[in-house]
Parts: C-alpha cells; sequence; structure tokens
C-alpha cells in the first residue's frame, strides 16, 4: 500500500534552477549581454560552468552527473551514488519546470513547498555592478512569479535582492511583496563587498523585511566557484585540494612521505585528488552558525528587530544548542557589540524570537529532543539535489524514533507555514 498522512507537509527549503529564460526572456533586452557576461550558467554536452563578472569556473566534480538536480521521487542514495560516471545524465525536469514539480511533489508527499534559487544562489552576490544586478534580481524575480503561478496555493518562493545597491534592494523588497508568491527575501551568509550581515549598512533591510512581514530566508551554499573568505566553502576546498600534496624526499628531510624527485614541484609530491568537493559537506552549517551567533545574537538584530521573522535553511539545526551554551557566557562576559547593547539572555531571546532552523529527519539530536526542537525547526527536502529526502522518508524516521505525531505536524508542516505567511493546504 502506498504510504498515507494524517497532515499537511510543507517543504521549507527546495531549489529551483534558472533556465536559459531568464537571461533570454525575463532580463530586460538592454541588460542582456551583460548580464550573460556578469552572470551565467552554461550546461553543455561536453563540460559545465559558472560565469560571473567575465571569469568561467568550470565544474570540479564530474560533469557528466548534475548533482544540483539529479534527484527523482524512488531514487535512493545509493543508486545516485552507482550511477555511471562516464554517461552522461540529463537534470530532473521538475528543476526548471512547474508541472514536472507538482507531480514530483505529490510522489514526495509534499503540500507546499518554498522555492530557492540555484546559480543565483551561487553568484549573484559577486556580480559587482549594482545596475546589472538589480536587472538581473527583477528578470529572476519575474520568472519565478511565472513559476509559481502554476499553482499558487502550493508554491512559494523567496525573492532576489541586489544588495549590491541597498536602495535598489529596498525597492526590489517592496517589488516582492506586493506579489503573494514571495514570503521571503534569499540572503545568503557571507561576505558581500567587504561587509558582513554585522555591518550598519544592512540595518535598513531589516527594518523593511520586518514592516513588510517578509521572512529573511537565510540559505548558505558551497561556494565552489567564489573567491576565498566570502563564506567557509572555498577556504573547505583550499584544504581539500592539499590533499594530494605529500612532500618530496629532501624537502623536510625525508619522513613517511619522503619520495624520488620525479613529479615533484617546489619540494611537494602531487597525488591524485579526492574526486569531489568537501564544501557540500561543511560549509552549509558553518556560514550559517555564524550568521546566527555573530548577525542575529551578537550584532543584536533580534533584539532590535524583535518581529522580524528568519528562516535559517540548509545548515542542519542541533548545533543550536551549542551556540546558546556558549553565547549565554560569552554576552556576559565581553563586550560582544560596539554599537548596541547587547542581551545577556540570549537563551530566553531565542525563545521570544522568530527564528526557525531546517532540519533534516537524519538528525540524531532533533530525533532524541523533540520536545527541545519541534517549536524551532522547518523540514526540508532539499529537492532536487543529490542528497534529497522525501516526506515519506522524514515520517518514517521521525516515527521510527518515537517522536509523537502532534510533534510532526508542527515539525513538518505547521512550522514553516507560519513562518512563510502562508495558509497550510492538504492536496490529497
Amino acid at each position: 500500500m502506498p504510504p498515507t498522512k494524517s497532515f499537511a507537509v510543507f517543504d521549507s527549503d527546495s531549489h529551483a534552477v534558472e533556465p536559459r529564460d531568464v537571461w533570454e526572456k525575463y532580463l530586460d533586452p538592454e541588460y542582456r549581454t551583460l548580464g550573460r557576461h556578469a552572470l551565467w550558467r552554461e550546461d553543455g554536452e561536453h563540460g559545465r560552468y559558472l560565469k560571473v563578472n567575465g571569469r568561467t569556473f568550470r565544474d570540479s566534480g564530474n560533469s557528466n552527473i548534475p548533482r544540483h538536480a539529479i534527484w527523482r521521487p524512488g531514487l535512493s542514495w545509493d543508486e545516485i551514488g552507482a550511477l555511471d560516471a562516464d554517461t552522461r545524465h540529463e537534470p530532473n525536469p521538475g528543476a526548471s519546470d512547474p508541472k514536472a514539480r507538482l507531480s514530483d511533489m505529490d510522489a514526495m508527499g509534499v503540500d507546499q513547498a518554498f522555492l530557492y534559487p540555484t546559480w543565483f544562489a551561487e553568484g549573484f552576490q559577486l556580480v559587482e555592478d549594482p545596475d546589472v544586478a538589480y536587472a538581473l534580481a527583477r528578470a529572476y524575480n519575474d520568472w519565478m512569479a511565472d513559476f509559481c503561478s502554476a499553482a499558487p496555493e502550493r508554491l512559494f518562493a523567496a525573492a532576489m535582492l541586489p544588495l549590491q545597491n541597498l536602495d535598489f534592494a529596498v525597492e526590489e523588497l517592496r517589488r516582492a511583496a506586493g506579489r503573494p508568491c514571495f514570503r521571503g527575501a534569499f540572503l545568503r551568509p557571507m561576505f558581500i563587498e567587504d561587509r558582513y550581515f554585522t555591518h550598519p549598512y544592512y540595518d535598513p533591510l531589516w527594518a523593511e523585511l520586518e514592516r513588510l512581514g517578509m521572512t529573511a530566508a537565510v540559505h548558505p551554499t558551497p561556494g565552489l566557484w567564489n573567491p576565498e573568505w566570502t563564506s567557509h566553502g572555498p577556504f573547505a576546498e583550499k584544504v581539500k585540494d592539499r590533499l594530494h600534496q605529500r612532500p618530496a624526499m629532501g624537502s623536510h628531510g625525508g619522513g613517511p612521505f619522503a619520495g624520488g624527485g620525479a613529479g615533484t614541484n617546489f619540494g611537494f609530491t602531487n597525488y591524485h585528488s579526492l574526486g569531489h568537493p568537501v564544501a557540500p559537506i561543511l560549509s552549509y552549517w558553518l556560514d550559517n552558525h555564524m550568521f546566527v551567533s555573530s548577525s542575529l545574537i551578537a550584532f543584536t538584530v533580534m533584539q532590535r528587530f524583535p518581529e522580524l521573522r528568519v528562516v535559517m535553511a540548509h545548515g542542519k539545526a542541533s548545533w543550536m544548542e551549542e551556540v546558546l551554551e556558549k553565547m549565554e557566557a560569552s554576552t556576559r562576559t565581553l563586550p560582544l557589540s560596539q554599537y548596541y547593547a547587547v542581551r545577556t539572555d540570549p537563551e530566553e531571546m531565542w525563545e521570544e524570537g522568530h527564528v526557525l532552523l531546517g532540519f533534516d529527519a537524519e538528525e540524531r539530536l532533533v530525533q532524541k529532543l523533540p520536545q527541545t526542537f519541534e517549536k524551532k525547526v522547518v523540514w526540508g527536502s532539499r529537492y532536487p539535489h543529490h542528497d534529497t529526502t522525501s516526506a515519506w522518508d522524514a515520517i518514517a524516521q521521525l516515527e521510527a524514533a518515537g517522536v509523537p505525531e502532534a510533534s510532526l505536524e508542527r515539525m513538518l508542516g505547521a512550522n514553516a507555514a507560519e513562518q512563510f505567511g502562508v495558509e497550510l493546504k492538504r492536496t490529497d
């Protein structure tokens, strides 16, 4: 028998993959050449790359397997891992086509979904020209509004904001707020023009999000094509790339890795690299951890904008207990902000605030302590990424851990709908 459920599921972390139409149809004609120079994704038959500000960054993984859009209902992680890397695999049509997306949602047990970008998430905030960034943001938002119009009661999205110019960003935020599909604004936790979100520059953004009732939809990305120190991803890749280098004989007086001189470079012998990036394993929760502890708590965004709603997607939830424990001590012993007085009760502030964390059903601490997390988490599938899980997977794992159904309803649906200001509805 097919699985069943007695409550609605809201997928708070799914993705759409931007098609060529964003540039070729939705982008203002006067910006089409500049827009493609500033940000472009090419998925060719023999290679894939992201272009940012005219620079080309080729995929570091196997280009035959589009891991950003490879998952389909019924496909297991093991089956994805066993895909023939020498054969080109096409992305899931549901990544860019709303009708295919809705069919996949039905198969996944998902009633409603909140959509994040893919290539705009990875490269948009690096666009240098603020006018071009503004044009690209408008094009993306117009395309996404049309995407969601296929099922207005099921599909919702994060709007793209050109933070390269805060006046442009606030203006586009107001425009997006007038469209019912946009229930949040996309923010990537990273340095933008050498400014982090601890900078007072962003105070008007927090104020406008709060005033409009729009959720700050925070979602990190690996940053595989980004300069170092924009986020944790580029640094993780830099460390990973050193794994295939070993000291050559004589470079450090011998040792366990000493060898012949052939193939050496400045005292190092080159070995095969790991073969896949590690940033997607490490960077998501590190970036979210930094954003919450530095911006929301230490820089007092939560206490100065108490009605601001925030969702921290794709970064797990279990780490928050450690953050609160450490911040409790730090706020009482260290001057954490040079601009504003910091509350010394972050745990109480966290309970009072409107910040929810995305979680995976596989998280052991959430399974063991559902009473601690049930009001502070939202579930996301990560569709159509290679590590996607369905609602049926989440329900089965949480039920097996003994999580009560009332908690399941909150964690898998009600929390997200309330946070995004959406009426929760079942489709079955």
